[in-house]
Formats: structure tokens, sequence, C-alpha cells
């Protein structure tokens, strides 16, 4: 006969078993899922104050990547010109906005390079949506090489067909480029809950970023009536050149782009759990790197990417006023222009600006936290034609 006290004792044995296999199924799942762990906790404090330039300068310590090998031609040539010295007023920019790299090319030759903020010139530097443009120029040359995709209005859903019965079903190659598909997406980087930051959630979880695409129902818009900027549109794309060429997006950018620039090192794309690299925002390279693609553009393509695809990709193709912020195939177009001056943009200050009259190359990489604040944007667009005005 078991008396009360030994009937309490055998309870606390079972209830410290169970609690004990519990914390070990817990402690398995932490093993099993530790990559993913480590991959979120990075998304989620990959902005923080203390981490933010030390994360953008080393994204394959916390992701998934694609390596982009530079291949082996000779590095494109960046000679020292004479020397601009920035005035006060750019050193206050630089300062305020936490430019971590600068480097300004005049007729080709480098006329000022700075790094700030314990970074160096060898760091390789998230592009963040500056990888839009890099998409935009491989869809022109396999196009060219290809033959394939000859016409902008195909339907991406046709093209893909996993689109179907998605937000993206009844929407062109066109619109997608154009950043005019209509599909509902919150871009707002500032609300956790936003799409664009699931969006990020996905990728740090390993998730496919194919099937977030296709998780899109909602449309805000008729495709083709309005500019809003979707960045899971520039996702599509690659979509649509992996699907058109049966290819994967990482080995063509790399064959096709990467290889044929003459870059000084080798590039790198952050990548979600299936090896797909996060096209519309994980392209890592030097700044003097971004800086050679900004004077290919300005070259005209330089024969890697066809003339007349750059020429009208850099031009305003979206719906918009001249006097607002202009946008083409993937490409930001300034107020009041239309192809002239021209940028690859991406968020927290990366810039690449090509001002075609003055032939001045601007690439800029920055950390800047309050990026999203009144007048921020409109200040860095102003200082960057400031400084091709400036330099002699």
């Amino acid at each position: 006969m078991v008396s009360i006290g030994q009937n309490g004792g055998v309870k606390m044995r079972r209830a410290v078993r169970v609690l004990v296999v519990v914390l070990l199924l817990v402690a398995a799942v932490a093993v099993w899922k530790r990559q993913e762990l480590v991959r979120l906790h990075a998304v989620v404090t990959l902005f923080d104050a203390p981490n933010i330039v030390g994360n953008f300068s080393h994204m394959d310590r916390a992701f998934v990547t694609v390596p982009l090998p530079r291949g082996d031609g000779p590095v494109f040539p960046l000679p020292k010109g004479a020397q601009w010295t920035p005035p006060q007023d750019v050193a206050d920019w630089i300062a305020a906005r936490s430019v971590t790299g600068i480097v300004v090319l005049k007729g080709g030759a480098v006329v000022h390079e700075s790094y700030h903020l314990g970074t160096g010139p060898e760091d390789r530097r998230i592009s963040w949506s500056m990888a839009k443009s890099y998409l935009s120029m491989l869809l022109g040359i396999v196009r060219a090489e290809d033959g394939v995709l000859p016409d902008l209005d195909v339907q991406v859903a046709d093209v893909v067909p996993g689109l179907k019965g998605t937000g993206y079903d009844g929407v062109s190659l066109r619109q997608v480029l154009t950043m005019t598909s209509g599909v509902a997406f919150n871009e707002d980087y500032l609300d956790f809950w936003s799409d664009i930051n699931r969006m990020g959630r996905t990728l740090a979880l390993g998730q496919p970023m194919d099937g977030f695409a296709a998780s899109l129902a909602e449309r805000e818009a008729e495709p083709g009536t309005r500019f809003h900027y979707v960045s899971i549109d520039t996702h599509v794309l690659g979509m649509v050149i992996r699907a058109a060429t049966g290819r994967p997006v990482a080995e063509l950018m790399q064959e096709r782009l990467i290889g044929r620039l003459g870059l000084e090192a080798d590039a790198y794309y952050i990548a979600d759990g299936t090896g797909e690299p996060f096209v519309l925002g994980g392209l890592n390279m030097t700044t003097r790197d971004y800086a050679r693609m900004g004077q290919m553009v300005l070259d005209g393509g330089r024969g890697i990417v066809p003339a007349d695809w750059l020429a009208e990709s850099t031009r305003r193709q979206a719906p918009a006023d001249m006097a607002t912020m202009g946008y083409g195939w993937q490409w930001w177009v300034p107020p009041g222009q239309d192809g002239g001056e021209v940028m690859a943009q991406g968020i927290y200050g990366q810039y690449v600006f090509i001002d075609r009259a003055r032939g001045v190359v601007v690439a800029v990489n920055s950390a800047n936290r309050g990026f999203k604040d009144p007048g921020v944007e409109d200040g860095n667009i102003a200082m960057l034609r400031q400084i091709a005005a400036a330099v002699p």
C-alpha cells in the first residue's frame, strides 16, 4: 500500500521526468533549428545602432550566401586622377548620413575615395535595392544573347505557371520592370508587420522566396495604371529570367555580368534557404566595384550590356510627373531628368549616381538609420548632384 507521501513522491518524480523530456526536446529543436534562429536574430537586430555598420560590411556572417566570383579577366582600371577635397558641407553630410564609403569618378579616374566609421576599401558592402538595377541589366543581356523574352508585354504567369491565380496573374513583364504591377505590398521598413519585413523574416528562416511571392494575392490597382514601389516585383523578375533561360540567376549573373565587369574582388548574394539569391537587395561588393558598374553604364554598356537596353531602362518608364522622382526599368531617374542623370539606389543610403553630361560617377555606401526621416532622401539627391557639379 502506497502512502500519501509516497504517492506525492511518485508524482514528483514523474513530473521531473516529463520536464526533462520536454527540455531535451526543446534543446533538440534548438540545435536542429539553430541556423534558422541565428538568421532570424540577425534580421531582428540587423539595423541596431551598435551592429549596423559591421553587419552591412559582413552580411555573409549571418546569411546563406551564393558566391559571384569576379572571373579570371583583368581588373577594369580606375586610375587616380587629380584629387578633389570635399568642402565642409560635403564632409558634414558624410558624417550626418553615416556614410561608410564613397568613391567619386570623373572621366573614369578616381578623384575622391574615403572610408568611414571603421570600414575599409576591402569591405564588401550590402547593396540593398541597388541590386535591382543589376538584375535589369542581366535581363537586357539574356534577351540579346539568348533570344528569350523578346516581348516585354508577355504575362509573367505565362512564363512562370506557379504565379497563376496569384496577384501576379495578368501582370506583364514590363509592368514588373516598372513597378506598376498593382500588387498590394506594404514597403514600410519601420513597420514590423509590413510585407517587406515579413519577406525579410522569410529569408532569415530559410523559407523559399518563390513561395512568398506566390502568397501575394491582393491588388490595390490595375496593372500598369500607377507606380507603386514593390520590392517583390524584382524577385518575380528573377523567377521569369530563371524560367525563360532554364538556368539559375546567380549563375547567369556571374557569367554574363559580374565576370565581365573587371571587378577587383569577388562579389556574393545573400540567399534564401533553397539557395535562391535575394536578387532584389542581396548583392554585396566593394564600393570601388559599385563605382565600376556606374562607369560601365556611363560608357554606354561597354559591350557588356546592350547600349539600347541601357538607354531605355535608365529613362523614365513608369507614370510620374517630371518634377518628381522617376522610375525606369529598375533604375531611378532624379526629378527633371530623363536619362541624363540616373541612379541605382538602396535603403539606408546606398547609391550609384551617374551624371552623363559631366562624366561623373558617385558610389556611396552608408548605414544611415535615419534614412526615412523627412527631407533625408531629397537632401541626399541634392548632395549627389552637388558633388557631381563640384568635381573639376
